[in-house]
């Protein structure tokens, strides 16, 4: 079976390269920072390691990436192709918030993406200078092992742990998965979930009522928010 479209029309090229299934999800992880293997996979849970690696050969065949030593570890890099991909793979998140939306089937949701991208994108200059630990309790994880998360604040770098690290609580997040995703997409309020009985801070005022800013949202919640209501 042919793979590709045979076709000189440059869309189609580009299609050839961009459109194989997982490789737009992986280019956004390596245009969100991950540069290791096990950081993509992270954010990309759901393939293979074997698909994963072969995704990032065909990446690199065509100059889209470049593999690099990074201590013992290879690591992988954008060249100037593949950062030119950023408005692309951007645009096609803001056109899903805008037109698709993130309200998922149950098997669509995914604890450990929501966590990873919670993560990566806490607004590190909203938080106060000493240590953070937040417990995330997603009641109805789909399995055990994704139910417990600690969300660890401290010098400026954050750290998602599966296993209590032994810090002392700042915060502790009981919620359903559902909950707490609509809320990072943009399809839900934190003061909704919470009168709802799906979400529940506990804590010190101070810190409950400064949690939704130091965890921000989705970079595509502030487009689902103003989608056009149809």
């Amino acid at each position: 079976m042919e793979k590709g479209y045979g076709q000189f029309c440059t869309v189609a090229r580009g299609a050839e390269v961009l459109c194989e299934k997982w490789t737009p999800l992986v280019l956004r992880e390596l245009l969100c920072g991950s540069r290791r293997f096990n950081e993509l996979h992270r954010g990309v849970p759901r393939i293979s390691t074997a698909l994963l690696t072969r995704r990032l050969r065909e990446l690199e065949s065509v100059g889209v990436i470049r593999s690099v030593e990074a201590g013992r570890i290879r690591a992988y890099e954008l060249t100037a192709a593949g950062e030119e991909l950023r408005p692309i793979i951007l645009g096609l998140g803001h056109w899903g918030a805008r037109w698709i939306g993130s309200r998922l089937p149950k098997g669509d949701l995914d604890a450990g993406l929501l966590m990873w991208d919670i993560r990566r994108f806490v607004r590190l200059d909203e938080l106060p200078p000493r240590r953070v630990v937040v417990h995330f309790d997603l009641r109805d994880a789909p399995r055990a092992r994704e139910r417990h998360w600690w969300l660890v604040i401290e010098n400026r770098v954050a750290d998602l742990c599966r296993d209590d690290p032994g810090h002392e609580l700042t915060l502790e997040v009981e919620a359903t998965l559902r909950a707490l995703t609509e809320i990072w997409s943009g399809d839900l309020v934190p003061a909704q979930a919470c009168k709802a009985g799906d979400v529940r801070v506990s804590g010190a005022k101070r810190d409950a009522d400064a949690l939704w800013k130091w965890l921000g949202t989705s970079a595509f919640a502030e487009t689902r928010l103003s989608r056009p209501k149809l």
